[in-house]
């Protein structure tokens, strides 16, 4: 733990990040920190189009957690854009660049600036799952039931 009570997770901002803001919540009570457009210009994605948008930043996530890459609600709601595989994982072993694959889910373009808030990485633990291969598994309520079975709404 650090000396916030948090978990540490080191940032390290890359030459193209400088000038930004660290990952940072925006109240006290957020589960998340924003995440930043680390571009040099502005991007345009076109309703329905994609883009994969640099934050500037490498993390160093500790072993046993991940950071989860979630959307921004005001963004999808403002404009409809969202991040398309989310949540995406940024895992303990890596070390590359965080970037953001955000979708255009909107009717009209959409521009992205630098600094602009784009997404929002929520730290979670990770379970170490023990994979067993079994003949036959035991019954549920549920069964087999899915994608709808439960109804619409």
């Amino acid at each position: 733990m650090t000396p916030g009570g948090g978990v540490p997770v080191r940032v390290c901002v890359l030459a193209h990040g400088k000038g930004l803001p660290l990952p940072s919540k925006a109240t006290p009570g957020s589960s998340g920190v924003d995440l930043r457009a680390a571009v040099a210009g502005t991007v345009t994605i076109p309703p329905g189009g994609r883009a994969l948008i640099p934050t500037g930043i490498r993390v160093e996530v500790p072993s046993g957690w991940e950071w989860q890459v979630r959307p921004r609600s005001g963004l999808a709601a403002s404009s409809g854009i969202t991040v398309l595989n989310a949540p995406g994982t940024v895992d303990s072993d890596y070390r590359g660049e965080v970037r953001v694959i955000l979708v255009n889910l909107g009717e009209s373009e959409a521009t992205i600036s630098r600094g602009d808030r784009i997404a929002q990485a929520v730290l979670c633990p990770v379970g170490e799952p023990d994979i067993i291969e079994a003949g036959e598994l035991p019954g549920s309520d549920r069964g087999d039931g899915g994608f709808g079975h439960s109804g619409l709404f």
